[in-house]
């Protein structure tokens, strides 16, 4: 948990660091970023996050921090589609529901409603949270493939319950997959 805590600890000042608000330091690679931590430490990660953010708003800086789980709720609110999945998980079971939201949820739909969403044009950053109560419906690296066409320039961290080593990323640590994504290590 120390350890943990050292690398939070190093988010603020690498969050508000000209090299990372600019894209400086990046050789002309996009700025996406990934904070891997142990699923089992999710709590304190997401106490840690709600600090920051009141620590980054109360500095000016203009950022998007979104949590997955919310945002596709949202969603699937917006589409009307939020009870007839609970109502189909409850009848049908998950692997149904997992099929019915294939379409819906398809990454680059995701990625576009996060975009509409969070107002991204006028973000210093953006802050992606809350993988590990979507997953296996969004995809880490899937959802970060779709919003890189969508974000532009804007830096973008995503808070990972897993295992990242620098080209693939490792859910919960746990499932060994061959999605290959590149992204600096944040902390």
């Amino acid at each position: 948990m120390q350890l943990l805590q050292q690398r939070l600890d190093t988010i603020q000042s690498r969050l508000e660091s000209e090299g990372f608000l600019q894209n400086k330091e990046l050789g002309g690679e996009i700025g996406f970023y990934i904070f891997d931590y142990k699923p089992e430490q999710e709590l304190a990660v997401r106490e840690h996050i709600s600090v920051l953010e009141k620590k980054l708003t109360n500095r000016g800086y203009t950022f998007a921090s979104i949590n997955l789980f919310e945002m596709i709720v949202k969603l699937l609110e917006s589409r009307r589609l939020l009870d007839k999945s609970f109502k189909m998980q409850f009848e049908k079971g998950d692997e149904a529901l997992f099929k019915a939201l294939k379409g819906p949820l398809e990454q680059n739909r995701v990625a576009e409603f996060i975009v509409q969403e969070a107002n991204i044009e006028n973000c210093d950053f953006i802050m992606l949270h809350g993988l590990g109560s979507v997953w296996p419906i969004v995809r880490g690296h899937g959802l970060l493939n779709a919003l890189h066409a969508k974000v532009g320039q804007v830096p973008t961290v995503m808070f990972y319950p897993g295992e990242y080593d620098g080209a693939s990323l490792k859910p919960f640590g746990r499932i060994e997959s061959n999605n290959y994504y590149r992204a600096f290590k944040l902390a």
